[in-house]
């Protein structure tokens, strides 16, 4: 695995956002959400497509904390406009499990 250097971490803005809204995004080739995630006054809210459909349902993904990259630059998702990655792991089976601080943090709260 190659190897980074703490300027290469720091290039990237890992972020603690709140879910204020998940629907179905009918558009997508995979199955996937729309969110809304809130990132709190100094970054906002962005839009992101999340493919966590096999572990979550919509309703219970509002009000849950997430951590996301927030300095990629947009990308065109069908008709979505990604403005952030939610990140998360893959579970044996292959579903994607959400990465989620285990503590209530302040939104916009940085990874380090």
């Amino acid at each position: 695995m190659p190897t980074i250097t703490w300027d290469d971490f720091m290039k990237v803005e890992l972020r603690v956002g709140r879910v204020l809204s998940a629907e179905p995004f009918a558009q997508a080739r995979k199955p996937a959400y729309i969110l809304h995630v809130d990132f709190g006054p100094e970054i906002g809210t962005r839009k992101s497509s999340a493919q966590i459909t096999a572990l979550y349902a919509a309703e219970q993904l509002v009000g849950r904390l997430v951590m996301a990259v927030v300095n990629f630059p947009p990308k065109q998702i069908g008709p979505l406009m990604s403005e952030c990655l939610v990140t998360g792991f893959h579970n044996a089976q292959g579903h994607v499990a959400l990465c989620v601080p285990d503590q209530d943090v302040p939104l916009g709260t940085r990874l380090l």
